[in-house]
């Protein structure tokens, strides 16, 4: 689906959408009195009122002023999707939003909440039974927000919609080289260069993680190398993004359960989605920065060829592998891209994964697990954008005692450890294939949701795109 975002001093369309900051509304809103005794008589109880003139619908939102700016915009936000549910039962497509003087960074939250709540995934639907509503037109009523302000939210939004639409494909219409064919059709429309490894590089590459987990399938794994280097970047060594692509994970011969598990996991492929949206918005807006993304992309399944606990495999960066459970198979296609990833000398990498169940358990669907050897700096600036676009980031430990239950008798490494602490071993296994600043994210908990919060909408949500995209623009 596709919203226009329009920045205007004109009122044109029937809904019309104001944020109210205290009961006591704004008199310069033009109401009759009858209008207003209902709006003062029902704000006393309801943060959201609608008066419907027939020919005019006009909603009410209240989102009080809290200390905690984050908070603020995050109630905006959820009032926004409030706001989508009103106009698809009213199924009016289109809205003013009228730009709140006092506070314009509400109003915007307001129209993120209401555009990003707007999303459905329709595309295996009968025509019969489609839902009848799209979101077609948020126009922005007022002077204090500027066109580019408006342009960076519409293409924001986009790359939001295309994250999810690729997490939401099932298998059976995404395997690897479709994945890779999509990245390469954002890349021209957005810019971007697109680079696809096939499976005779990859194995030229000594890419034995990638290889190992595709030796199950019937279809070929892909390596797909994602590049904006614009003329007036502003860093030199480029920040490199690696989002993890299995594309359907049965956990192999360590095969998962089917309810509430495998029946969920075409979703593993959320973190490739992910970084591939942020470059389509860093490449589409023009943002000065350096920005390369790296994609393996596999599907983990079993048969009479598919590896197996107890196999030992070598990877690109020559370090051999114990596999002791072939689930833990996103880790081996990360560390083969970790390692290829020192050819670029980076600033910065950040993987981004659904890559552990214990991510998922610690913090459940509220936050992104993080840990990595950046210094301090970048992970509070990485933070802070976590904070302000409400996909909020908790960092765990890398100590170094985490390290002994990745240690193999056989071989340097194996690719599970203890039960325990199981989404930090996981990252420290990863940390063995870096030798430059790195962070890991872990999106687990909240990149595939099985009802809606808010406008987190039910099924992939994205989460991480305005995350990262937060973060590069803010290093721009």
């Amino acid at each position: 689906m596709e919203i226009k975002f329009n920045a205007s001093s004109e009122k044109q369309s029937i809904a019309k959408a104001y944020l109210i900051l205290e009961r006591n509304f704004r008199k310069e809103i033009s109401l009759n009195e009858d209008e207003t005794a209902y709006l003062n008589n029902q704000m006393e109880e309801n943060n959201l009122v609608i008066i419907n003139r027939f020919n005019e619908l006009i909603i009410f939102t209240l989102v009080e002023n809290s200390q905690n700016k984050t908070v603020f915009l995050e109630q905006c936000r959820k009032s926004g999707n409030e706001i989508s549910a009103i106009l698809q039962k009213e199924k009016i497509s289109q809205i003013d939003l009228i730009i709140s003087k006092e506070e314009p960074d509400g109003s915007f939250a307001i129209a993120e909440g209401l555009s990003l709540g707007s999303y459905q995934f329709l595309k295996y639907r009968s025509p019969g039974s489609r839902i009848p509503w799209n979101l077609k037109l948020i126009n922005f009523v007022g002077t204090a927000i500027s066109q580019e302000q408006v342009n960076q939210l519409a293409t924001m939004v986009d790359a939001v919609f295309i994250a999810r639409d690729l997490v939401n494909e099932p298998a059976s219409h995404l395997n690897s080289l479709q994945l890779a064919e999509n990245f390469e059709k954002m890349g021209i429309s957005a810019g971007f260069e697109t680079q696809i490894f096939q499976k005779e590089k990859i194995k030229e590459l000594n890419m034995g993680g990638l290889m190992a987990v595709n030796q199950g399938s019937i279809d070929p794994p892909t390596f797909s190398v994602l590049k904006w280097e614009p003329a007036d970047a502003k860093n030199k060594k480029p920040y490199v993004l690696i989002g993890k692509g299995v594309v359907y994970d049965t956990g192999g011969l360590s095969l998962k359960p089917t309810k509430d598990s495998m029946d969920y996991m075409k979703c593993d492929m959320a973190g490739g989605a992910v970084v591939a949206a942020v470059i389509y918005f860093v490449a589409k807006c023009k943002i000065p920065i350096n920005v390369i993304a790296l994609i393996p992309s596999t599907d983990n399944r079993l048969n009479g060829n598919a590896y197996a606990p107890g196999d030992v495999i070598r990877m690109h960066s020559g370090q051999t592998v114990e596999v002791l459970n072939t689930d833990a198979e996103g880790r081996l296609l990360l560390a083969d891209a970790l390692s290829y990833a020192k050819i670029y000398h980076p600033e910065l990498v950040i993987d981004v994964a659904t890559l552990t169940g214990a991510a998922a358990m610690a913090i459940g669907q509220y936050g992104i697990v993080a840990m990595g050897n950046a210094v301090e700096a970048t992970f509070n600036t990485l933070k802070r954008s976590g904070e302000n676009v409400y996909e909020r980031i908790v960092e765990f430990p890398l100590w170094e005692e985490y390290g002994e239950s990745i240690k193999s008798d056989i071989a340097d490494l194996r690719n599970i450890g203890a039960r325990e602490a199981g989404a930090i071993t996981a990252g420290k296994f990863l940390e063995n294939f870096t030798d430059y600043p790195w962070i890991h994210l872990d999106i687990a908990g909240p990149a595939f949701l099985n009802k809606a919060d808010h406008y987190r909408t039910k099924g992939g949500t994205a989460s991480g795109v305005r995350l990262l995209i937060d973060f590069l623009t803010h290093l721009a």
